[in-house]
């Protein structure tokens, strides 16, 4: 199957030239509500485009502006909600314009689509060789930090498979979209079910984990939690993988007051399991790290306006705040941090910071955020090099970054796949035994399992440096 197009326009009283130069500022209902800094090649950006009906939510497209011809055409490379690209004409129409756009929608995205309007597809014909399940967070606030999942998740598939495959078949990835919504990363996750995955790789927030783990609790499938999460899930089909707050803060509370010059610490972050937890572990590991704790407020998942946390925040005094937000509302909040002069008063420890929420937060409003993870795209090992080469090889310039956030999808695969072949079975029991222990040399470094809940791994320091994570030093 090819691509499909569709298009959407919007009729503004002005001349093409002025809402060419205002394009982007962000302005709601200001062509598709794009947002962006600067209308240049390279730029990252976010839309909301009408393409899935009058009747439905316009979709938010996350990607980055590959073309520029001014002041009359703005092409978009975008990896969310799925791979493609946005044209933008700038025509004249009487005294003012009319603005077309024009998407390219691959089977991904039409299928991404149809499930958006609650339909229910066929599964495809059987494979010969083992499904795996990708549950990640392709559209709502997580989109950010989930960019890169589903691209490294479909290349390193296609190098298993280059390899021999998964027991000398060939895997298929079959990807579920949770919307950032747990109700709807159960009937995603189900679906994956159904479709013959016995294993499910979840990049998503733990709240949605928690209520899949839960909905699937006697269904005999292997959920692997790849990224950062709270941990206290694990069991005997449930493997946690990824960072645990407690350890990102024990080991990076004293650089950062160090880097800030003080020990007052406020805690904001978003009303979910994941920072409320990470909260938890604040207020039992920094006292013992000599911090003090001067205030905490949390904002729902969705948010647009932080200004009553922020406002808590300068009245505090704090010389650091813990921030526990995620994917596009840590780009709000950072952004509106910056905006309101935080950045002048304390630094900033954003434990789920990563590179495509970094791009999205933008140099200017990025200086002062340190981030303590066991990987960045930015380490020096000659792994990690070869790692972002084949991905940018294979998805070219304009894909989102890799990040603690997606790369973790490719080191959980290739545990799997070596369980897998330990066991010589892809049987959940099997294959999760085999995973609870071992090490691995993976770009972030070694991995140790102790348990299917206990990785072992270093942590990395990194300062936001020109709107880039820069590891400063191992903790």
């Amino acid at each position: 199957m090819g691509t499909l197009a569709l298009t959407a326009e919007e009729r503004i009283n002005v001349p093409p030239a002025a809402v060419f130069d205002l394009f982007g500022t962000g302005n709601a209902g200001w062509v598709f509500d794009a947002a962006c800094d600067r209308v240049e090649v390279g730029a990252v950006i976010t839309l909301r485009a009408p393409l899935d009906g009058a009747a439905a939510a316009p979709v938010d497209i996350l990607g980055r502006i590959s073309k520029v011809r001014r002041p009359g055409r703005i092409e978009i490379t975008h990896d969310q909600p799925w791979r493609g690209r946005l044209r933008l004409r700038f025509d004249p129409d009487g005294a003012g314009t009319r603005v077309r756009l024009n998407a390219e929608i691959d089977e991904r995205g039409l299928e991404w689509l149809i499930r958006r309007r609650g339909h229910v597809l066929a599964d495809r014909a059987d494979q010969a060789g083992p499904r795996i399940g990708l549950l990640t967070s392709k559209s709502g606030p997580g989109s950010v930090f989930a960019a890169a999942t589903d691209n490294v998740a479909t290349m390193t598939v296609d190098e298993i498979n280059a390899d021999g495959g998964i027991l000398g078949k060939p895997a298929t990835l079959m990807v579920g979209d949770d919307g950032t919504n747990p109700d709807t990363g159960v009937a995603e996750a189900w679906r994956l079910v159904r479709g013959g995955c016995r294993t499910i790789f979840a990049t998503t927030t733990s709240a949605t984990f928690a209520e899949v783990s839960e909905a699937l609790r006697g269904a005999d499938v292997l959920l692997v939690h790849a990224v950062m999460n709270e941990g206290g899930l694990a069991d005997r089909l449930r493997i946690q993988l990824g960072e645990r707050p407690g350890h990102q803060l024990a080991a990076a509370a004293k650089p950062l007051m160090r880097e800030a010059g003080g020990n007052r610490w406020f805690l904001a972050g978003n009303d979910y399991n994941w920072p409320r937890h990470a909260h938890t572990a604040a207020r039992s590991v920094l006292p013992h790290q000599g911090a003090k704790l001067v205030g905490e407020r949390f904002a729902p998942l969705g948010s647009q306006d932080f200004s009553p946390v922020i406002d808590a925040i300068l009245a505090s005094g704090a010389d650091v705040v813990l921030s526990t937000f995620v994917g596009a509302d840590a780009a709000a909040f950072e952004r509106q941090c910056h905006a309101m002069g935080v950045r002048e008063r304390c630094r900033t420890l954003a434990l789920a910071i990563d590179e495509s929420t970094m791009e999205r937060i933008g140099p200017a409003a990025s200086t002062g955020i340190y981030g303590a993870s066991a990987y960045f795209q930015r380490l020096p090992s000659d792994q990690n090099k070869a790692l972002v080469r084949r991905y940018r090889d294979g998805y070219g310039p304009w894909a989102p970054p890799l990040s603690t956030l997606s790369e973790t999808v490719h080191e959980a695969l290739h545990m799997w796949v070596a369980a897998v072949h330990s066991a010589r079975t892809t049987e959940p029991d099997a294959v999760a035994r085999q995973m609870r222990s071992g090490a691995f040399d993976f770009p972030r470094g070694n991995v140790a399992m102790d348990g299917p809940g206990k990785p072992h791994q270093r942590l990395y320091l990194a300062e936001a440096v020109h709107g880039e994570l820069e590891p400063k030093f191992a903790l």
